[in-house]
Protein backbone atom coordinates (compact mmCIF):
# COMPACT_ATOMS: atom_id res chain seq x y z
CA UNK A 1 0.00 0.00 0.00
CA UNK A 2 2.87 2.37 0.87
CA UNK A 3 6.32 2.05 -0.70
CA UNK A 4 9.25 4.21 0.38
CA UNK A 5 12.47 3.80 -1.59
CA UNK A 6 15.85 5.51 -1.08
CA UNK A 7 14.17 8.49 0.57
CA UNK A 8 16.50 11.33 1.57
CA UNK A 9 15.84 14.88 2.77
CA UNK A 10 18.45 17.57 3.31
CA UNK A 11 18.01 20.92 5.03
CA UNK A 12 21.07 22.75 3.77
CA UNK A 13 24.06 20.79 5.08
CA UNK A 14 21.90 18.84 7.55
CA UNK A 15 20.56 15.44 6.41
CA UNK A 16 17.23 14.92 8.20
CA UNK A 17 16.47 11.51 6.69
CA UNK A 18 19.00 9.31 4.97
CA UNK A 19 18.14 6.69 2.36
CA UNK A 20 14.98 5.28 4.01
CA UNK A 21 13.48 2.08 2.61
CA UNK A 22 10.31 0.48 3.97
CA UNK A 23 6.83 -0.62 2.98
CA UNK A 24 3.44 -0.89 4.67
CA UNK A 25 0.95 -3.54 3.58
CA UNK A 26 -2.75 -2.87 3.10
CA UNK A 27 -4.61 -3.03 6.43
CA UNK A 28 -1.42 -2.98 8.50
CA UNK A 29 -0.86 -0.74 11.53
CA UNK A 30 2.81 0.25 11.69
CA UNK A 31 4.48 2.26 14.43
CA UNK A 32 7.10 4.72 13.20
CA UNK A 33 9.14 5.14 16.35
CA UNK A 34 12.07 7.36 17.19
CA UNK A 35 13.39 10.00 19.59
CA UNK A 36 12.62 13.67 19.05
CA UNK A 37 14.50 14.98 16.02
CA UNK A 38 14.97 11.52 14.49
CA UNK A 39 13.20 12.43 11.23
CA UNK A 40 9.71 11.06 11.92
CA UNK A 41 7.67 14.16 11.09
CA UNK A 42 9.80 14.92 8.03
CA UNK A 43 9.09 11.43 6.70
CA UNK A 44 5.35 11.77 7.34
CA UNK A 45 5.23 15.15 5.57
CA UNK A 46 6.93 13.66 2.52
CA UNK A 47 4.63 10.61 2.41
CA UNK A 48 1.58 12.88 2.54
CA UNK A 49 2.92 15.20 -0.16
CA UNK A 50 3.35 18.24 2.08
CA UNK A 51 7.10 18.32 1.59
CA UNK A 52 9.35 17.36 -1.32
CA UNK A 53 12.27 14.99 -0.73
CA UNK A 54 15.82 15.70 -1.84
CA UNK A 55 15.79 12.30 -3.53
CA UNK A 56 13.92 9.01 -3.48
CA UNK A 57 10.47 7.69 -4.34
CA UNK A 58 7.25 7.38 -2.34
CA UNK A 59 4.21 5.54 -3.69
CA UNK A 60 0.77 5.18 -2.10
CA UNK A 61 -1.60 2.67 -3.65
CA UNK A 62 0.69 2.48 -6.67
CA UNK A 63 0.67 6.25 -7.28
CA UNK A 64 3.81 8.36 -7.01
CA UNK A 65 3.30 11.04 -4.36
CA UNK A 66 4.76 13.81 -6.53
CA UNK A 67 3.83 12.64 -10.01
CA UNK A 68 0.21 11.88 -9.01
CA UNK A 69 -0.44 14.16 -6.01
CA UNK A 70 -4.22 14.37 -6.44
CA UNK A 71 -4.67 10.59 -6.55
CA UNK A 72 -2.42 10.16 -3.51
CA UNK A 73 -4.16 12.83 -1.44
CA UNK A 74 -7.50 11.13 -2.15
CA UNK A 75 -6.13 7.98 -0.51
CA UNK A 76 -4.61 9.63 2.59
CA UNK A 77 -6.02 11.09 5.78
CA UNK A 78 -3.37 13.02 7.70
CA UNK A 79 -3.21 14.18 11.31
CA UNK A 80 -0.08 16.32 11.73
CA UNK A 81 1.45 16.88 15.16
CA UNK A 82 -0.53 20.13 15.48
CA UNK A 83 -4.14 19.35 14.39
CA UNK A 84 -5.19 21.59 11.44
CA UNK A 85 -8.44 22.77 13.02
CA UNK A 86 -10.10 26.19 12.89
CA UNK A 87 -10.95 27.23 16.43
CA UNK A 88 -13.67 29.67 15.37
CA UNK A 89 -15.71 26.97 13.61
CA UNK A 90 -18.24 24.54 15.02
CA UNK A 91 -17.18 20.89 14.95
CA UNK A 92 -19.81 19.72 12.46
CA UNK A 93 -19.33 22.76 10.20
CA UNK A 94 -15.58 22.26 10.21
CA UNK A 95 -15.85 18.59 9.25
CA UNK A 96 -18.29 19.46 6.44
CA UNK A 97 -15.81 22.09 5.25
CA UNK A 98 -12.98 19.53 5.21
CA UNK A 99 -15.17 16.96 3.42
CA UNK A 100 -15.86 19.49 0.67
CA UNK A 101 -12.16 20.39 0.43
CA UNK A 102 -11.40 16.69 -0.03
CA UNK A 103 -13.99 16.50 -2.80
CA UNK A 104 -16.34 14.11 -1.03
CA UNK A 105 -19.44 13.90 -3.30
CA UNK A 106 -22.07 16.37 -2.05
CA UNK A 107 -24.59 13.57 -1.59
CA UNK A 108 -22.18 11.84 0.82
CA UNK A 109 -20.89 14.79 2.83
CA UNK A 110 -23.50 14.59 5.59
CA UNK A 111 -23.24 10.81 6.00
CA UNK A 112 -19.42 10.95 5.99
CA UNK A 113 -19.43 13.70 8.62
CA UNK A 114 -21.92 11.75 10.75
CA UNK A 115 -19.76 8.64 10.47
CA UNK A 116 -16.58 10.52 11.42
CA UNK A 117 -18.35 12.06 14.42
CA UNK A 118 -19.62 8.65 15.51
CA UNK A 119 -16.24 6.94 15.13
CA UNK A 120 -14.46 9.62 17.14
CA UNK A 121 -17.22 9.91 19.76
CA UNK A 122 -17.79 13.61 19.09
CA UNK A 123 -21.59 13.46 19.13
CA UNK A 124 -21.86 15.36 22.40
CA UNK A 125 -19.77 18.29 21.12
CA UNK A 126 -20.67 18.31 17.41
CA UNK A 127 -22.42 21.68 17.69
CA UNK A 128 -19.82 23.37 19.88
CA UNK A 129 -17.05 25.77 18.90
CA UNK A 130 -13.72 23.98 18.55
CA UNK A 131 -11.97 26.64 20.65
CA UNK A 132 -14.14 25.67 23.63
CA UNK A 133 -13.17 21.99 23.54
CA UNK A 134 -10.61 20.27 25.76
CA UNK A 135 -7.29 19.31 24.19
CA UNK A 136 -8.41 15.67 24.02
CA UNK A 137 -11.54 16.58 22.08
CA UNK A 138 -9.58 18.88 19.77
CA UNK A 139 -7.36 15.90 19.01
CA UNK A 140 -10.47 13.84 18.25
CA UNK A 141 -11.59 16.55 15.84
CA UNK A 142 -8.16 16.28 14.21
CA UNK A 143 -8.62 12.54 13.75
CA UNK A 144 -12.18 13.07 12.50
CA UNK A 145 -10.95 15.41 9.75
CA UNK A 146 -8.40 12.77 8.77
CA UNK A 147 -11.08 10.08 8.31
CA UNK A 148 -14.00 12.18 7.01
CA UNK A 149 -13.22 11.28 3.39
CA UNK A 150 -12.96 7.58 4.33
CA UNK A 151 -9.34 7.30 3.12
CA UNK A 152 -7.54 4.01 2.65
CA UNK A 153 -4.47 5.29 4.52
CA UNK A 154 -4.19 7.18 7.82
CA UNK A 155 -1.00 8.98 8.81
CA UNK A 156 -1.10 9.96 12.49
CA UNK A 157 1.81 12.07 13.74
CA UNK A 158 2.13 12.11 17.56
CA UNK A 159 -1.65 11.78 18.10
CA UNK A 160 -1.48 11.75 21.93
CA UNK A 161 1.24 14.31 22.62
CA UNK A 162 0.29 16.63 25.48
CA UNK A 163 -2.83 14.70 26.50
CA UNK A 164 -3.61 13.54 30.03
CA UNK A 165 -3.64 9.77 30.81
CA UNK A 166 -7.40 9.41 30.38
CA UNK A 167 -7.35 11.21 27.03
CA UNK A 168 -4.38 9.11 25.91
CA UNK A 169 -6.28 5.90 26.71
CA UNK A 170 -9.29 7.15 24.74
CA UNK A 171 -7.21 8.01 21.65
CA UNK A 172 -5.42 4.64 21.80
CA UNK A 173 -8.77 2.86 21.88
CA UNK A 174 -9.92 4.93 18.91
CA UNK A 175 -6.81 3.97 16.93
CA UNK A 176 -7.49 0.29 17.68
CA UNK A 177 -11.03 0.67 16.38
CA UNK A 178 -9.81 2.36 13.19
CA UNK A 179 -7.16 -0.31 12.61
CA UNK A 180 -9.41 -2.80 10.87
CA UNK A 181 -10.68 -0.22 8.41
CA UNK A 182 -7.54 1.66 7.32
CA UNK A 183 -3.83 1.18 6.67
CA UNK A 184 -2.21 3.22 9.45
CA UNK A 185 1.22 4.69 10.13
CA UNK A 186 1.48 5.89 13.71
CA UNK A 187 4.45 8.19 14.19
CA UNK A 188 5.43 8.61 17.84
CA UNK A 189 8.22 8.65 20.42
CA UNK A 190 5.90 7.20 23.10
CA UNK A 191 6.61 3.48 23.53
CA UNK A 192 3.30 2.37 25.15
CA UNK A 193 1.56 3.93 22.16
CA UNK A 194 3.22 1.46 19.84
CA UNK A 195 2.73 -1.54 22.12
CA UNK A 196 -0.98 -0.78 22.46
CA UNK A 197 -1.75 -0.16 18.80
CA UNK A 198 0.77 -1.53 16.30
CA UNK A 199 1.40 -4.86 14.57
CA UNK A 200 4.90 -3.90 13.43
CA UNK A 201 7.39 -1.18 14.27
CA UNK A 202 10.03 0.77 12.41
CA UNK A 203 12.60 2.50 14.61
CA UNK A 204 14.37 5.53 13.15
CA UNK A 205 17.33 7.34 14.66
CA UNK A 206 19.35 10.22 13.21
CA UNK A 207 17.47 9.89 9.95
CA UNK A 208 18.21 6.18 9.44
CA UNK A 209 16.13 3.07 10.05
CA UNK A 210 17.83 1.07 12.79
CA UNK A 211 15.20 -1.66 13.26
CA UNK A 212 12.10 -3.03 11.56
CA UNK A 213 10.09 -5.99 12.89
CA UNK A 214 7.23 -7.01 15.14
CA UNK A 215 7.71 -6.22 18.83
CA UNK A 216 8.07 -9.91 19.68
CA UNK A 217 10.49 -10.41 16.79
CA UNK A 218 12.71 -7.58 17.98
CA UNK A 219 12.61 -8.85 21.55
CA UNK A 220 13.69 -12.33 20.45
CA UNK A 221 16.49 -11.19 18.17
CA UNK A 222 17.98 -8.18 19.94
CA UNK A 223 21.13 -9.01 21.81
CA UNK A 224 22.10 -12.40 23.18
CA UNK A 225 20.99 -12.09 26.78
CA UNK A 226 17.91 -11.59 28.89
CA UNK A 227 16.94 -11.59 32.52
CA UNK A 228 15.32 -14.16 34.78
CA UNK A 229 13.48 -13.34 38.01
CA UNK A 230 14.07 -16.07 40.61
CA UNK A 231 12.45 -16.52 44.03
CA UNK A 232 14.07 -18.93 46.49
CA UNK A 233 13.22 -20.07 50.01
CA UNK A 234 16.76 -19.66 51.37
CA UNK A 235 18.84 -16.90 49.82
CA UNK A 236 22.51 -16.44 50.66
CA UNK A 237 25.61 -14.67 49.43
CA UNK A 238 27.12 -18.09 48.76
CA UNK A 239 24.26 -18.99 46.41
CA UNK A 240 24.71 -15.75 44.51
CA UNK A 241 28.44 -16.29 44.08
CA UNK A 242 28.01 -19.91 43.03
CA UNK A 243 25.43 -18.96 40.40
CA UNK A 244 28.07 -16.78 38.74
CA UNK A 245 30.02 -19.98 38.07
CA UNK A 246 27.19 -21.36 35.92
CA UNK A 247 28.24 -21.06 32.28
CA UNK A 248 26.14 -18.40 30.56
CA UNK A 249 25.32 -16.39 33.71
CA UNK A 250 26.58 -12.79 33.47
CA UNK A 251 25.21 -11.14 36.60
CA UNK A 252 23.27 -11.95 39.78
CA UNK A 253 21.50 -9.22 41.76
CA UNK A 254 19.71 -9.91 45.06
CA UNK A 255 17.17 -7.82 46.96
CA UNK A 256 18.13 -9.69 50.14
CA UNK A 257 14.68 -11.19 50.61
CA UNK A 258 14.65 -14.32 48.47
CA UNK A 259 14.49 -12.49 45.14
CA UNK A 260 17.26 -12.83 42.56
CA UNK A 261 17.57 -11.15 39.18
CA UNK A 262 19.86 -13.11 36.90
CA UNK A 263 21.24 -11.81 33.59
CA UNK A 264 22.04 -14.76 31.37
CA UNK A 265 22.70 -15.91 27.85
CA UNK A 266 19.50 -16.44 25.88
CA UNK A 267 19.68 -20.24 25.88
CA UNK A 268 17.27 -22.92 27.19
CA UNK A 269 20.21 -25.02 28.38
CA UNK A 270 21.48 -22.18 30.59
CA UNK A 271 17.98 -21.75 32.01
CA UNK A 272 17.90 -25.45 32.95
CA UNK A 273 21.40 -25.28 34.47
CA UNK A 274 20.39 -22.38 36.71
CA UNK A 275 17.29 -24.16 38.00
CA UNK A 276 19.25 -27.38 38.61
CA UNK A 277 22.00 -25.45 40.42
CA UNK A 278 19.51 -23.79 42.79
CA UNK A 279 17.78 -27.10 43.54
CA UNK A 280 21.07 -28.94 44.12
CA UNK A 281 22.23 -26.14 46.44
CA UNK A 282 19.19 -26.80 48.63
CA UNK A 283 18.02 -23.18 48.31
CA UNK A 284 14.39 -24.12 47.68
CA UNK A 285 13.42 -22.90 44.20
CA UNK A 286 9.95 -21.31 44.44
CA UNK A 287 9.66 -19.45 41.15
CA UNK A 288 11.70 -18.81 38.01
CA UNK A 289 10.33 -16.43 35.41
CA UNK A 290 11.98 -15.13 32.21
CA UNK A 291 11.74 -11.35 31.90
CA UNK A 292 13.16 -10.71 28.44
CA UNK A 293 14.04 -7.27 27.11
CA UNK A 294 11.28 -4.70 27.05
CA UNK A 295 10.56 -2.49 24.06
CA UNK A 296 11.99 0.36 26.14
CA UNK A 297 15.27 -1.56 26.59
CA UNK A 298 15.47 -2.21 22.85
CA UNK A 299 14.60 1.38 21.97
CA UNK A 300 17.26 2.80 24.29
CA UNK A 301 19.85 0.35 22.99
CA UNK A 302 19.16 1.09 19.32
CA UNK A 303 18.90 4.86 19.62
CA UNK A 304 21.97 5.04 21.86
CA UNK A 305 24.00 3.09 19.33
CA UNK A 306 22.87 5.40 16.54
CA UNK A 307 22.41 4.17 13.01
CA UNK A 308 25.54 2.07 12.68
CA UNK A 309 23.60 -1.18 12.80
CA UNK A 310 20.23 -2.08 11.37
CA UNK A 311 17.94 -4.83 12.62
CA UNK A 312 15.29 -5.90 10.13
CA UNK A 313 12.95 -8.83 9.79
Amino acid sequence: MIEVRDLTKNYGPHRAIDNLNFSVRKGEVVGFLGPNGAGKSTTMKIITGYMAPSSGIVKVGGFDVFENPIEVKEKIGYLPEIPPVYFDMYVRDYLSFVANLKKVPKAKVRSNVDRAIEKTNLGGVANRLIQNLSKGFKQRVGIAQAIVSDPEVLILDEPTVGLDPRQVAEIRQLIKELAGQHTIILSTHILPEVQASCQRIIIINRGKIVAEDTISGLTQRMGGSFQVQVRVRRNSEGLQKSLLNVTGVAQVISDGDGQLQISMKKDDEVFEKISAHIVNAGAGLLQMQPMGESLEDIFIKLTAEGASKGVTA
